[in-house]
């Protein structure tokens, strides 16, 4: 979203602890084997296991502050076994959070560190990291049937990252892009923001691979040349953006062909 958010930036690190809090309170009293509803290959201590590792990894990235992606190997050689039981990966996962968190924290945000996104700072893992666990949570919860709300701004900070980034394009040497359909807009009952989007193929060569994915042109506000809108709560959207039920409705109004290509944009794989 634009860095003028309404009330000031966002506490991404507020976020990311009270989030993590919640999902280990919420796994610790988890049977092991209760599968997890929106991630059915995993149960409990899988999806325990899963945040775990990524906030160790990002822990690691930001203790090492590692910058150069060919130091990655010699991280990851160091990755801890999983543990064979409940006990050991509420240590292990207890470990890997408290450090993630004091460690951004002891960062400026303009750190400079290896990331897989163009924002290769200390501030976009922070962003990074609290909207991985706020999403882990609400998995964790599904998980027992005890669901909490999500925060309006940090969701809507949510949408615009799956917007722009996980699904968003920019051009690139060695890529082309054409829309598939006319812009859709997106927009949110309660966090006074709208984006509107244009589906489109992207195809090429990129970093020495062949690429043919469909993504986003991402805009602010609304477009006169939009066909469709989506409209909804911003938590019902990111969670709809990161295939989790929405507890509120979702309308989806205007032409079928365009909103069927953003579905298809995101259905297509994050690389």
């Amino acid at each position: 979203m634009p860095s003028s958010r309404p009330g000031g930036p966002l506490p991404f690190l507020d976020h990311l602890a009270a989030d993590s809090a919640r999902f280990r309170e919420v796994l610790a009293a988890a049977p092991s084997g209760r599968r997890v509803p929106t991630c059915p290959d995993w149960d409990a201590d899988d999806l325990l296991w899963h945040l775990g590792e990524v906030q160790w990894f990002w822990g690691e990235i930001a203790e090492r502050g590692l910058t150069d992606p060919a130091e990655l190997d010699a991280l990851n050689a160091s990755r801890t076994q999983r543990p064979d039981d409940r006990v050991g990966l509420l240590d292990f996962f207890d470990r890997a959070s408290e450090r993630l968190h004091r460690t951004l924290d002891g960062l400026a945000p303009e750190t400079p560190l290896w990331m897989w996104a163009d924002d290769k700072t200390a501030g976009y893992i922070r962003r990074r990291q609290a909207h991985e666990a706020l999403v882990h949570r609400l998995d964790a919860e599904l998980t027992v049937g005890d669901r909490t709300p999500i925060d309006c701004r940090l969701a809507a900070d949510g949408v615009d990252e799956v917007l722009r980034i996980m699904r968003g394009y920019e051009a690139e040497p060695g890529l082309t892009h054409a829309a598939t359909t006319a812009p859709v807009t997106v927009v949110t009952v309660d966090a006074m923001h709208s984006w509107t989007v244009t589906p489109v193929r992207v195809t090429g060569t990129w970093d020495g691979r062949a690429v043919d994915v469909q993504r986003f042109l991402v805009s602010d506000g609304p477009d006169g040349a939009a066909v469709a809108e989506i409209c909804g709560s911003a938590a019902d959207l990111d969670c709809w953006l990161w295939n989790r039920p929405a507890e509120g409705q979702i309308t989806r109004d205007g032409d079928p062909a365009a909103l069927a290509a953003v579905d298809a944009v995101l259905t297509d794989s994050i690389d």
